[in-house]
C-alpha cells in the first residue's frame, strides 16, 4: 500500500474512532484511558514490566501502593511517565521548543536519571557521547547543536500542509538520531510525537511492547538506508492497526451475551 493510500485509510478510520469510540467517551476518562495505555507501552520498550493493571492502580493509588511483583524504581519512573504526560497535555499549545523539551525530559527522569548515570541533571543535555543497545550515537556536541534546528522545522510543519503523522514521524526519527540527553530520549521522543498529533487533533499512537522490534528496526533504517520511509509506514500501519482493533473490540463487547445460571 502507498502512503498516499495509508493516508486516507488512516484519515477514514480517524473519524470513525471519534465517532465510536473517543466522542463517547468523556473528554476525562478517554483521557485516563489513552494515559495509561501509552504509559504502560512507552516504558515497557524501555524495559519496565508494569502491566496496563499496575499503571491504572499506580495512577489511582500512587507510590503508596506499589503492585505485587513489581520494583520501586519501576514505579517512581511510571510515576514520573504519568506526570509527564500529564504536563504535556496541558500544553498542547505550547510551542516546541527547547524549554518546552527540557521540561518535558526532566519530568520523566527527575527521580531515576541517577541510577543510570550519577553525574547527569534531569532535563539537561548530554555532556558525553552516547550509545544505546548496539548503536554508537555521533559527536554530542555535533548532534545537540542540531536539535534547535529540528525543534524549528517541526514547530513550522505542525502549521503547514504535512499530515501530522508525517511530522510526528519525521520528528521521531531525527530527533532519535540526535539523542540529546543522557536518559529517557526514547520516552521523551515518542510523548513529543503524540504531543504533535495530540495538537492537531489526532488520536494519540501508542507503540506496543510487541512491536518493539519492528520499532527499533525502523529506526536503525534511518541510519542503514539514510530515509525515515520505514518508520513513517510504520507510524500508520500501527495507527490504523490499533484505531481497527479498538473498533471491533468496541462493537464485540456491544453484542448480547447469553447467561447461563
Amino acid at each position: 500500500m502507498t502512503l498516499e493510500e495509508k493516508i486516507k485509510k488512516y484519515e477514514e478510520l480517524r473519524l470513525k474512532y471519534q465517532e465510536k469510540i473517543a466522542g463517547r467517551m468523556s473528554e476525562e476518562q478517554y483521557r485516563d484511558y489513552s494515559e495509561v495505555l501509552f504509559s504502560t507501552h512507552s516504558c515497557a520498550i524501555e524495559g519496565n514490566s508494569f502491566t496496563v493493571d499496575d499503571t491504572r492502580t499506580l495512577k489511582e493509588l500512587g507510590l503508596g501502593m506499589v503492585p505485587q511483583g513489581r520494583k520501586l524504581l519501576e514505579c517512581i519512573e511510571m510515576a514520573d511517565h504519568l506526570r509527564a504526560y500529564e504536563y504535556v497535555m496541558e500544553n498542547l499549545q505550547h510551542p516546541l521548543d527547547e524549554a518546552f523539551l527540557k521540561e518535558v525530559n526532566r519530568l520523566l527522569t527527575e527521580h531515576t536519571i541517577s541510577y543510570n548515570a550519577k553525574d547527569a541533571v534531569a532535563g539537561e543535555y548530554t555532556t558525553v557521547d552516547m550509545a544505546a543497545g548496539d548503536t554508537v550515537f555521533g559527536n554530542h556536541d555535533k548532534l545537540i547543536a542540531r536539535v534547535p534546528a529540528l525543534l524549528d522545522a517541526t514547530e513550522r510543519a505542525c502549521f503547514s500542509d504535512v499530515h501530522p503523522m508525517i511530522v510526528a514521524s519525521r520528528f521521531h526519527g531525527y530527533y532519535e538520531y540526535l539523542h540529546p540527553f543522557r536518559d529517557g530520549n526514547g520516552r521523551t521522543g515518542r510523548l513529543i510525537s503524540n504531543y504533535i498529533l495530540m495538537r492537531k487533533g489526532h488520536p494519540q499512537l501508542t507503540i506496543y511492547l510487541e512491536e518493539r522490534q519492528e520499532y527499533i528496526s525502523a529506526l536503525k533504517q534511518i541510519r542503514t538506508d539514510g530515509t525515515d520511509e520505514h518508520l513513517t509506514h510504520f507510524f500508520f500501519d500501527i495507527a490504523i492497526k490499533h484505531m481497527q482493533d479498538e473498533i471491533k473490540q468496541k462493537r464485540q463487547n456491544s453484542k448480547p451475551r447469553l447467561f447461563l445460571f
